[in-house]
């Protein structure tokens, strides 16, 4: 085989992140963590295969994390052992046959390694037998007793915070795998233990270990891009004694035509919605020829748009609404309006704005034929990977 080939460990359960399945494969940006991390070492010029260890019971979840990358880096799985020390020696056993000269050691729960730290990685091991990233301990250290009393200030001269991908000669830590025994944290102590000399490469501050879902979390923070929709609607007057506008009746004439409720402030809301996260527009999710939707209320609309933002991990920033029309007066209901659609998104409400403005007489809305209205959805959605 030669070359280098990146070991990333994607075996465990994550009893610490308390979500709903192992972490590895919770969404990040929309896609499985470990997709990410996979990619990382499949786009690197200097690593010429991937290997993921995953547990046995993961396959269908790993087939899925896999399912967009490209296969020609990526080497079939191989399932890891108990502990993580077991799922890293099943792996280097796994290449023992056909070995490469260099092999990266990574976890699989960070998934924001640069291309620069894999590098600084891999030319290090051209004077050591191991290297790994490093970042220096900034804050104090105390050393706690069982009683939460503390016993001690630690000096942090020397010390510092130990990351992955860890790389390594790799028949040197296959037999440090091999032959060590004890309880060891990471690969490079493994390899200190067989007496091979590891040095350490300047590591990065958004290299995290995703352990908590407070982590994964901030990650689809970082991940996320602001991204703006807009929305038009229009209904004619009709028969009837008021009209829907963002939830409310307000008291008229006349009503307006339409299949549902003939909402236009929300229509041209719930589009906005729908444009922001490129989900198409209201009529191909509530088409009018369904007769479901007969006189349906808008809510359900909006807050069907707004759920698929959820979805994706997205939220809302800002919904604004221009409602335009001659009649019936907007103004006194606004305040009302702008209670009752955070009501039904279940946010603040000061992200939602509602006015109104007339076209002094012109056109359609002018003639008081009907009513239009248009509305700018701002949101926070993760970027596409």
């Amino acid at each position: 085989m030669a070359g280098c080939t990146a070991v990333v460990v994607a075996a465990g359960r994550g009893q610490r992140f308390g979500g709903d399945g192992p972490k590895q494969y919770q969404a990040l940006a929309g896609v499985p963590l470990l997709h990410h991390t996979l990619q990382a070492f499949l786009q690197h010029p200097g690593v010429d295969h991937v290997l993921a260890v995953i547990h046995a019971d993961d396959r269908d979840l790993y087939a899925e994390a896999i399912a967009t990358l490209d296969p020609a880096k990526l080497l079939p799985p191989v399932i890891g052992g108990a502990q993580r020390q077991d799922s890293v020696r099943n792996g280097l056993e796994a290449l023992a046959g056909d070995a490469p000269d260099l092999v990266l050691i990574h976890d699989g729960a960070r998934p924001m390694v640069a291309a620069g730290t894999i590098t600084s990685v891999i030319d290090a091991l051209a004077t050591a037998d191991g290297a790994l990233p490093c970042q220096p301990v900034v804050d104090t250290l105390k050393r706690i007793g069982p009683d939460g009393a503390i016993g001690a200030t630690v000096p942090r001269d020397g010390l510092a915070r130990a990351q992955t991908p860890q790389g390594f000669r790799f028949q040197a830590i296959l037999t440090a795998h091999r032959t060590m025994t004890g309880d060891f944290t990471d690969d490079a102590a493994v390899m200190e233990a067989s007496g091979g000399r590891v040095i350490g490469v300047p590591g990065d501050d958004a290299n995290i270990k995703v352990t908590t879902m407070d982590d994964l979390a901030r990650l689809n923070t970082a991940f996320a891009e602001t991204r703006t929709g807009t929305g038009f609607d229009v209904h004619k007057f009709g028969p009837g004694d008021g009209v829907w506008l963002c939830g409310l009746k307000v008291p008229h004439s006349q009503g307006l035509e339409g299949h549902s409720d003939a909402d236009v402030a929300l229509h041209a809301a719930t589009d906005a919605l729908l444009g922001a996260i490129g989900a198409g527009d209201i009529g191909q999710h509530f088409p009018p020829s369904d007769p479901q939707w007969r006189g349906a209320s808008s809510d359900r609309f909006i807050r069907h748009a707004y759920d698929l933002l959820r979805a994706r991990g997205g939220s809302l920033v800002h919904l604004d609404i221009t409602i335009i029309c001659e009649r019936p007066k907007v103004g006194p209901h606004r305040q009302r309006m702008v209670e009752r659609i955070s009501q039904i998104l279940g946010v603040a409400a000061h992200r939602i704005s509602v006015k109104a403005t007339t076209t002094e007489g012109l056109g359609f809305t002018g003639r008081q034929e009907g009513i239009a209205a248009q509305a700018v959805a701002t949101v926070r959605a993760p970027a596409a990977p």
